[in-house]
């Protein structure tokens, strides 16, 4: 059974800085594809950055590339985002996923989310 459980979202003033972590169980992250996504309050989940397997550089979407940054401890099973001089339309529940499968937005497993809020 794969879970994954997220840690380190808050609040934070614009320009401050966050750093998300991801703990997987029962799935070893450096195996398959990982991701981050976020999704406001009344707009669709979106994409802040994705690692395929295979080749390639993370990908990260154009409105957190220079300010948000991926990491992972393979001997912790974790993945980071850390996420400096946060906007306020950076607020948002931030999700990790695992496993590029069949699962919504292309990833079979999910964690429950972390609530990031950045203040004007």
């Amino acid at each position: 059974q794969v879970q994954l459980v997220e840690s380190g979202g808050g609040s934070v003033q614009a320009g401050g800085s966050l750093r998300l972590s991801c703990a997987a169980s029962g799935y070893t992250f450096s195996s398959n594809c990982m991701a981050w996504f976020r999704q406001a309050a009344d707009k669709e989940r979106e994409v802040v950055m994705a690692v395929y397997r295979g080749g390639g550089r993370p990908f990260y979407a154009a409105s957190v590339k220079g300010r948000f940054t991926f990491s992972e401890d393979n001997v912790a099973n974790t993945m980071s985002l850390q996420m400096n001089t946060l906007k306020p339309e950076d607020t948002g529940t931030y999700y990790c996923a695992a496993v590029c499968g069949q699962g919504p937005y292309g990833f079979d497993y999910w964690g429950e989310g972390a609530l990031v809020t950045v203040s004007p």
